[in-house]
């Protein structure tokens, strides 16, 4: 064998393949022209530059001209700009000015949001292991194999590489050697319990589920629970499974935030075109002006569009996303994504690493009756402890670990040891033969395993050993594991015990156990479902396991689906189902991406929690795929929201209560910028409604251009406070979600009642310039309107922001800005600024008439919310009691 030749493409077998032709263990080294010692350097250095580092493929970060490309597409930013260029066109440069500024503004604060979080999760790219034990020999021939520590990018296939407790498998790898070696493949399968893996010389396909399931092969992704062995790496890099799976997956459809910020643009959008005409052929209709008024249908449609609309929406994200990256380590990576958090009702996750801890914990000891028995605990544990004593194991699997933290460790030190037979995954038992102080002359086999492979060890009778059976299989049902416990008295000897000895044993009992509940999981779920936000578990794991766990953390179980039985449901009919079903079993990842996605098309917003590449299907299907700081790379890479944790309460971003606080934060946001919408588009509208009846009803334009543009101005100035604002309390109880047809329905009400204010100040502006010294008709009339607009834009901002409920414990931001609209509104006409501006001093008489049409105003204001608080509280009185009701859908 040429030492510097490399594998042929053609001839490296790939992990996943299967059928009855599988290649042997020695056909597969002469395929990738490896041997038992390894590859020499130069064989490695000439595949490495022929296969690629061993990396996955991972997006390339976005340039910050391509981010900026991206804002201008947004529909609020693209009716912005239109508006723009038309004010350019007609020479309104100021306008044109102040709407490029902003939208400068928007762009700027999403683009270095962005790449505040890019930065946040380069660093946690960093805290991956990267190194791995590879047999290397020099470029000799006879060279003796040396063990050395290389970075993880730079293996090759053909490299032979060892595997120990706790080693993450770097690439895609068949066995050689193995010793008690037993896996985690959570992060490719979602199954919480590890897997045997042995060597297999010839393989069969009809070993576990799938390629996963073959004990001859691991994958990069997962993880060494116990034991060791010795592997041959047949894939790397984008070759691997891992990213197959990764590369293979499609991004989602528009997510929550998208749906929303296209219904509202439409509308804008559509009152915008509609404006412009209106007021040229309502001025051409009655005054016989045409193209001169162009400026001033130009500045109306500018008053309708809320020009500040991209700046208070990407400063109210920015900043929410700023307070969760430092106060909670949470990273949100898009920043629309935080809008979703907000606007989330329905979270899916995975069980494991998330409910549950990737350990077990002892549940009961149980007898052969299936009653409490304390001595059968006893037995196991001194099983646990001897066995990794004797048999020199680096560490207790986990199932061991369970047991002896359950058990006296000095009880089980009080036996002389005599031996051990370690747990191997083809007896799937482990055996210790103890001695008992004052019993001289007799050994004790202690046995402990899997339930068939004791009790067909035991000298039990058919019946016996059936309802035994019968009695493990009902607790398995629960979601409980189980070990079996046997022991047997033989006569002292010393020649070596070997398997054969493990024959006509004792039966004592059961241990159970179940897996460890995280420490804040079960108040998380509670604080969720406080929140409006539903959990359904979409798991690997038996449904049994998943139905224990849920009932371990006192979440309530609907119903339950196993994967077999989604795949006999048509999307409509998966969609009704999951309205009713809490936990998902036995799925795939295709199973998790194919559930989000029947409840977003069931009009849920739903996010996703998981942490292996078996859950980026679903992450990137949610409108909320969140992931955990320890995540798989694909997963953080494919994710939209990062839980990082902090270092002083380090859990690997597992935490729960994280995103109660994400959730908090988003509804937070998400508030700010619907009370923004309602009270901009509504006042703004009642406007328009009015200066289209004034251009019909006066001899000249109700307002300069200039004058609707500083109006405008000193409105959107105001406003950008809902950005500061914290919502009332009320409002983060419940998913905050910003509904294009709710939102046209709540304008076109308050608007109609600002154009009536409107219109009855026209009256009054009437009266003041019908009295004696009244020769300055249009200053009058400008000025008067203008006060107005701005005094019930303030009364507006209060009254629709917090209703009925009135301030709480001062001024807010809103509150302080409102006040400051008012009184620039009172002070601007009559100061030296008001005559360039063409406005003049109102006489006194109009401002005691305009204080009556406000306070007018301001009840009608209230009544009107009361009456929609009303009506909103009484609907969700029916809701909540519709899904109270039995055998109602709970979605």
């Amino acid at each position: 064998m040429a030492a510097g030749r490399g594998p042929s493409t053609a001839a490296t077998p790939s992990p996943g393949s299967g059928g009855s032709a599988a290649p042997t263990a020695l056909q597969v080294l002469r395929a990738l022209d490896s041997g038992p010692r390894g590859l020499t350097e130069q064989a490695a250095e000439e595949r490495l530059a022929r296969f690629g580092e061993n990396v996955l493929p991972t997006q390339r970060a976005t340039p910050w001209p391509r981010r900026l490309l991206r804002g201008l597409r947004d529909p609020f930013t693209a009716v912005l700009l239109v508006l723009g260029l038309v004010s350019a066109a007609v020479a309104s440069w100021a306008t044109a000015t102040v709407i490029t500024f902003l939208v400068v503004v928007s762009c700027g604060l999403r683009i270095s949001g962005e790449l505040r979080a890019d930065r946040s999760m380069a660093q946690l790219r960093e805290l991956v292991a990267t190194t791995a034990g590879v047999l290397r020999r020099a470029d000799s021939r006879d060279a003796a194999p040396v063990v050395c520590e290389i970075p993880v990018d730079q293996l090759v296939p053909g490299d032979v590489i060892s595997l120990g407790p706790g080693d993450l498998v770097p690439a895609d790898v068949r066995l050689l050697r193995a010793s008690g070696l037993r896996v985690y493949q959570a992060a490719l399968t979602g199954e919480s319990q590890p897997v045997d893996k042995y060597p297999v010389d010839v393989p069969d396909t009809r070993y576990g589920r799938g390629v996963f399931g073959q004990p001859h092969l691991c994958f990069q992704g997962s993880s060494v629970a116990s034991g060791s062995g010795t592997a041959v790496v047949e894939a790397t890099g984008a070759h691997t499974e891992f990213a197959r799976t990764h590369t293979g997956v499609q991004r989602r459809g528009p997510s929550a935030f998208d749906r929303s910020v296209h219904g509202v643009s439409w509308i804008l959008v559509r009152f915008t075109l509609l404006t412009p005409p209106l007021v040229l052929m309502a001025n051409a209709a009655v005054d016989g002006r045409g193209l001169e008024t162009l400026p001033f249908a130009v500045a109306v449609a500018v008053a309708l569009t809320p020009e500040m609309l991209p700046v208070v929406v990407t400063t109210c994200l920015a900043r929410g996303a700023a307070l969760l990256a430092r106060a909670h380590g949470v990273i949100v990576k898009r920043l629309p994504a935080l809008h979703d958090l907000g606007a989330m009702d329905v979270l899916c996750l995975d069980k494991t690493g998330t409910l549950t801890e990737d350990r077990p914990v002892v549940h009961r000891a149980l007898d052969a009756d299936g009653q409490n028995d304390a001595e059968v605990l006893h037995w196991a544990g001194v099983n646990a402890w001897w066995t990794l004593q004797l048999a020199d194991l680096p560490v207790p699997d986990m199932l061991d670990e369970a047991l002896l933290d359950a058990v006296d460790e000095a009880e089980a030190m009080a036996y002389e040891p005599v031996t051990a037979l370690p747990f191997d995954p083809v007896r799937r038992l482990a055996t210790a033969v103890v001695s008992t102080p004052g019993r001289l002359g007799t050994h004790t086999l202690i046995v402990k395993g899997a339930v068939e492979a004791v009790l067909e060890r035991c000298a039990l009778s058919e019946e016996e050993r059936a309802r035994l059976h019968s009695l493990a299989d009902r607790r398995a049902t629960d979601g409980l594991r189980l070990l079996a416990v046997a022991t047997a008295d033989r006569a002292a000897r010393h020649r070596a015990y070997t398997h054969a000895d493990e024959h006509d044993l004792t039966f004592r009992g059961f241990v159970t156990l179940r897996d460890e509940v995280t420490d804040t999981a079960a108040a998380a779920l509670r604080d969720l479902a406080d929140r409006g936000v539903n959990v359904k578990i979409l798991t690997g794991d038996h449904p049994g396991t998943a139905t224990r766990a849920c009932h371990d953390l006192g979440l309530a179980v609907d119903g339950v689906l196993t994967a077999d039985r989604v795949d006999l449901l048509t999307d409509a009919e998966l969609a009704a189902a999951a309205r009713r079903t809490t936990v998902f079993a036995r799925c795939s990842p295709d199973h998790k991406a194919r559930i989000v996605t029947a409840l977003r098309a069931d009009g849920h917003t739903a996010g996703f929690l998981g942490d292996g590449a078996n859950d980026l299907p679903a992450l990137r299907a949610a409108d909320i795929g969140i992931c955990p700081r320890d995540a798989v790379a694909v997963a953080r890479d494919g994710a939209d929201v990062v839980l990082a944790g902090h270092q002083k309460q380090d859990k690997g971003g597992k935490d729960l209560t994280a995103i109660g606080r994400a959730v908090t934060a988003g509804r937070h946001a998400g508030g700010n910028i619907t009370a923004y919408l309602r009270i901009a588009l509504s006042s703004n509208l009642g406007n328009v409604i009015a200066m289209l009846a004034a251009g019909v009803l006066l001899p000249f334009l109700p307002m300069l251009p200039a004058q609707v543009l500083v109006q405008n101005l000193c409105f959107d100035a105001a406003q950008l406070a809902f950005a500061y604002d914290r919502p009332h309390p009320a409002a983060l109880r419940r998913p905050a979600v910003l509904r294009p047809r709710g939102l046209l329905r709540f304008i076109t009400g308050f608007g109609a009642l600002n154009a009536l204010a409107d219109l009855a100040t026209f009256a009054l502006l009437a009266l003041a310039m019908s009295g004696p010294g009244s020769d300055n008709d249009e200053a009058i009339f400008h000025s008067g309107w203008f006060t107005e607009n701005l005094l019930t834009q303030a009364l507006v901002m209060v009254l629709l922001h917090t209703g009925r409920r009135g301030a709480r414990g001062g001024l807010s931001p809103v509150g302080w800005a409102a006040a400051a609209l008012a009184a620039f509104g009172v002070l601007l006409p009559p100061s030296p600024l008001g005559p360039p501006l063409g406005m003049t001093a109102l006489p006194l008489a109009y401002y005691a008439q305009l204080a009556a049409v406000l306070t007018l105003y301001a009840a009608a204001l209230a009544m009107a919310m009361r009456r929609r608080e009303r009506r909103h509280a009484e609907r969700r009185v029916v809701m909540e009691s519709s899904r109270s009701a039995p055998g109602a859908s709970h979605g």
